[in-house]
């Protein structure tokens, strides 16, 4: 029963990770993603308001371009992301672990 016990910490422990794991991956993702979203969707109104998909291109990633370069000269802003997703890491990390704790007190 006892092998029971420590084979269901070790499951549950590798679901967690796997759920932090992801969730780390798709925050960061979206970082990275959100600029790229940003200009399709400028394109596409540009376009529906009936400029050339090229011309509205050339109009709409210059804009984005600009966006992401005011978000970088906030470097509070740049740090608080980073910061958000290093928290989310370093919970991940302490949740995992006490995972280890809990398997070897039912070892014992």
């Amino acid at each position: 029963m006892q092998n029971i016990n420590v084979a269901l910490v070790r499951l549950l422990q590798f679901v967690l990770f796997v759920i932090f794991t992801f969730t780390v991956l798709v925050y960061f993702g979206v970082l990275v993603l959100l600029p790229l979203d940003l200009a399709v969707l400028l394109i596409k109104l540009l376009s529906v308001l009936g400029l050339n998909s090229l011309v509205a291109a050339f109009i709409a990633l210059p804009a984005v371009g600009y966006l992401a370069y005011s978000a970088y000269k906030m470097p509070e802003l740049v740090k608080l992301l980073l910061d958000t997703g290093l928290d989310l890491i370093a919970t991940g990390k302490a949740k995992v672990e006490q995972f280890n704790q809990l398997a070897e007190q039912t070892k014992a």
